[in-house]
């Protein structure tokens, strides 16, 4: 090969790597220069406002379920045998108190009414009284058997002296004398067996009276009485029906007030007192039935380990006893710091606030408690003093911030 051609080839190679040279400082040049053109920007201070932790009385509840209960339960039953021969009131039926409620057939009691007064008539007419009037009237030594038995005796005493006198002129014998003494005592027994006799009378007399009483009020509970204000829960006779003495025939419940029950466990049974404010809420009923605790059991349940709660509670209409409830019992209230409910920030089961600290946000974990309104117990992390962003929304750890008035 000729030389002039390998000092061409020799001149392209060169070039060749000239242009190479020039080509890779280009880059370098526009690399240099994009690089400071994404440099990561400031980030923009964001504008704040604070709010104050502030103390806040918490209050310590016992929450707890339980039932509603009737006030009052009562089963109304006859007090006496017959056949059911009305009855007025069914399911749901409001009653008021001494409202007749049924009725027994009455027919068999009237008889007996007229049995009871025929016997006392007699027994009184037995003493020598009206069929009519008080019995505290009678005059005993007045009465015929003891005034008969008076008339023996002064005839009887009549004859004992004139033995006694013949007895001594020697006209009449012993035997005749000692008869005369023994009929003055008999007559003399006599008044005193008619007395008792007219006492055991009047004592008829007062029983009588007593059997005629107690026939009418055998009437008078052939008419079965409603023995409170309420609603019947429950009708368990029908017209017809033959009932003895004490079957039931309603149900009567008193629902206003109505009594909530309440077993609390022993270990906190020791900070429950009567008058603590009770809050109640029914199951598909948002309002919350305000009371206090009434009653409480003198003893725990050694079985359960409970302390039985009672509390009255007014009924405003719809609550029907029976109906498991969520109580909550107001024990105490302390004094904690709280912060605004906008202030947590909640992620994967943590708690936290933002703080201001040198101008930029930090966070601090905290503690929640129970809330209050719009304001949220600080159960550890935050003392009373401090400030909290108010709304940090997605405020960052170190982000710089600047604090608004208003703060």
């Amino acid at each position: 090969m000729p030389w002039t051609m390998w000092i061409a080839i020799f001149a392209v190679l060169l070039q060749g790597l000239g242009c190479g040279k020039g080509a890779s400082a280009q880059p370098e040049g526009a690399k240099a220069e994009s690089g400071g053109k994404s440099q990561k920007a400031a980030p923009d201070v964001k504008e704040v406002t604070l709010a104050p932790v502030t103390e806040l009385a918490v209050e310590q509840t016992i929450d707890i379920s339980g039932t509603l209960d009737a006030d009052e339960h009562v089963t109304v039953g006859a007090k006496v045998t017959g056949r059911l021969a009305s009855i007025s009131v069914d399911l749901a039926s409001p009653v008021q108190r001494d409202q007749v409620i049924a009725q027994l057939e009455t027919r068999d009691y009237e008889l007996r009414i007229e049995q009871a007064a025929a016997a006392l008539a007699q027994s009184r007419a037995q003493l020598g009284l009206p069929p009519d009037g008080p019995d505290t009237e009678l005059d005993v030594e007045g009465t015929a058997i003891v005034r008969e038995a008076l008339a023996t005796l002064k005839q009887a005493q009549a004859n004992q002296v004139r033995a006694r006198g013949l007895a001594r002129e020697g006209l009449m014998s012993g035997m005749d004398l000692d008869a005369a003494e023994a009929a003055a005592v008999r007559a003399e027994t006599a008044v005193q067996s008619a007395r008792e006799e007219v006492r055991i009378r009047q004592a008829t007399v007062r029983q009588r009276r007593s059997e005629l009483r107690m026939a009418r009020q055998q009437l008078a509970d052939a008419i079965v009485r409603s023995p409170i204000d309420g609603i019947v829960q429950v009708r368990r006779a029908s017209v017809g029906q033959f009932l003895t003495a004490g079957a039931p025939i309603a149900d009567i419940v008193r629902i206003d007030p109505l009594r909530l029950r309440v077993a609390i466990p022993e270990t906190e049974a020791a900070g429950v007192r009567a008058g603590q404010e009770v809050r109640v809420t029914v199951p598909g009923d948002g309002a919350v039935h305000a009371g206090t605790v009434t009653r409480l059991a003198p003893a725990i349940d050694p079985q359960s380990r409970t302390l039985l709660v009672e509390s009255d509670l007014k009924n405003p209409g719809h609550l029907r006893p029976g109906s498991l409830v969520t109580a909550q019992i107001v024990v105490t209230s302390k004094p904690a710091p709280s912060v605004p409910a906008t202030a947590v920030v909640r992620f994967a089961g943590l708690s936290k606030v933002i703080t201001v600290e040198d101008g930029k946000a930090k966070e601090k974990q905290v503690v929640t408690g129970k809330a209050a309104g719009d304001r949220v117990e600080i159960v550890s992390g935050l003392a009373v003093g401090e400030s909290v962003v108010a709304r940090p929304g997605s405020l960052q750890q170190g982000q710089p911030v600047r604090v608004v008035e208003g703060s």
